[in-house]
């Protein structure tokens, strides 16, 4: 569940809050990201004078294609958030709040219930890292035949022969790097 109704904290003290547990199974993130574990953690939703500040600690697990070897990885996934979600109706009046000021902060529903899972599905969709790998260490593949390194990690090529056409700039040197 990642709606919550804070009606009752907006009626509370400046420095009050709530804590919840997170625990989601079916959070569809993208169409090109795969959840592999729930999302986990918790949300802390603070009473400010004006607003509810919410801070989430949250951990999960995407799937994804080792960018060295091409083998299937699992990418563990900590996302922290810190945003303030505003009011659209006033508590006490029950009138719509004057949202033209900050247009594209984290607003509460007509309902006074706070809508978690967009800034959780963009926050986990920002900490997908830009290369995945199944293993810090991973060796990748051969760049010659494509022989995972990692399998055969003695692996090599005989040295190649060098074309006719380059035979004579093999045994070039240059000025100054030559035996003497």
């Amino acid at each position: 569940m990642l709606s919550y109704n804070v009606a009752d904290l907006l009626r509370a003290p400046a420095g009050s809050y709530e804590t919840h547990q997170v625990d989601v199974d079916d959070l569809r993130v993208g169409d090109d990201i795969v959840l592999t574990a729930p999302v986990t953690g918790y949300v802390r939703l603070s009473r400010t004078g004006r607003s509810v500040l919410v801070q989430a600690e949250l951990q999960t697990q995407i799937a994804g294609v080792c960018g060295r070897c091409l083998r299937p990885a699992v990418t563990p996934i900590d996302v922290q958030i810190e945003e303030e979600a505003l009011p659209s109706i006033d508590i006490d009046t029950g009138l719509p709040v004057d949202t033209s000021a900050e247009p594209d902060v984290l607003r509460l529903t007509d309902h006074h219930e706070l809508d978690l899972e967009t800034p959780i599905r963009e926050a986990i969709s920002l900490a997908e890292p830009i290369a995945v790998l199944c293993r810090p260490d991973c060796r990748g593949l051969c760049p010659d035949c494509g022989v995972d390194l990692n399998d055969n990690p003695s692996h090599s090529h005989a040295d190649e022969e060098i074309d006719p056409r380059l035979a004579a700039r093999a045994d070039w040197r240059g000025p100054g790097k030559g035996d003497n």
